[in-house]
C-alpha cells in the first residue's frame, strides 16, 4: 500500500510511535480507532489496550469510537481498566442473525455511548433488542466481490431504531466501489448520532 505500518501487510502489529498522535492533534476530531484492525484482537496485549486508553482519557477534546468483534473480551477489561469518559465510545459489529449475542456482551459494558456496526449487513436481522444502545449504523459490502444487499434488511434496523429512540446512520448501499450505490434511503440520507458532534472521522 505504499504505508511504512503496512511493511507486515494485514500480519497483527502493534505501532507505538503512534500512541501519542492524538494528544498532538488540537482541533477536536472524531476518531475511529483500529480501522483497519481490532483493538481487542487475541493477539493484542493487555497492556497496550491499557495504554491506548490512557492516552485517549488524556485526549477528551477529541471523540474516540472503538469497534470490535470481540465484545466479551472488550467487557473483561473495561472491568478491570475502571471508569471509562463519555468522549470514549465503545461498540461491536453484527452482520448476520448468529452474531446478535454480542450486542448483549455489549450491554453489560459501563460506557456512556454504545454503538452497533451492521456492516456490511448481509442478511435480516429479524428483531433486535437495542435497550442501552445509543447508536446504529448500517452498509452494504464493497469491492468486486460484494455480496448482495437487500433494501428490506436496512429498513427493518431503521424502523427498530427509530421505534426504540437509537440515532440511525446509512452509510452507504456499496458496491464496485463504496460510492457507487449512494448514501439515500427512502428519499433521504439518515446521518443521525448519538449526541450533537461535528461528524468528521479520521481513521488511525
Amino acid at each position: 500500500m505504499g504505508n511504512p505500518k503496512y511493511k507486515n501487510g494485514f500480519e497483527f502489529t502493534i505501532h507505538p510511535d503512534a500512541l501519542d498522535l492524538p494528544l498532538k492533534w488540537k482541533e477536536s476530531k472524531k476518531i475511529f480507532v483500529d480501522s483497519m484492525s481490532d483493538l481487542f484482537h487475541e493477539s493484542m496485549p493487555e497492556y497496550y489496550i491499557g495504554m491506548c486508553f490512557d492516552v485517549m482519557k488524556l485526549a477528551d477534546w477529541h471523540i474516540f469510537q472503538i469497534l470490535t468483534k470481540r465484545p466479551m473480551r472488550m467487557l473483561e477489561f473495561s472491568k478491570k481498566y475502571g471508569e471509562i469518559p463519555p468522549h470514549i465510545w465503545l461498540g461491536t459489529s453484527v452482520e448476520l442473525p448468529i452474531y446478535r449475542h454480542r450486542i448483549d456482551t455489549l450491554r453489560k459494558v459501563d460506557v456512556g455511548i454504545r454503538f452497533i456496526s451492521f456492516e456490511p449487513l448481509l442478511g435480516s436481522l429479524g428483531q433486535l433488542d437495542l435497550r442501552g444502545i445509543s447508536w446504529a449504523i448500517t452498509g452494504g459490502e464493497s469491492g468486486p466481490n460484494h455480496r448482495p444487499f437487500k433494501v428490506d434488511w436496512v429498513r427493518e434496523i431503521r424502523d427498530q431504531c427509530v421505534r426504540q429512540h437509537v440515532s440511525f446512520f446509512f452509510k452507504q448501499w456499496g458496491g464496485i466501489t463504496p460510492k457507487a450505490g449512494g448514501r439515500e434511503l427512502d428519499g433521504r440520507e439518515w446521518n443521525e448520532y448519538p449526541v450533537s458532534i461535528k461528524p468528521m472521522t479520521i481513521n488511525v
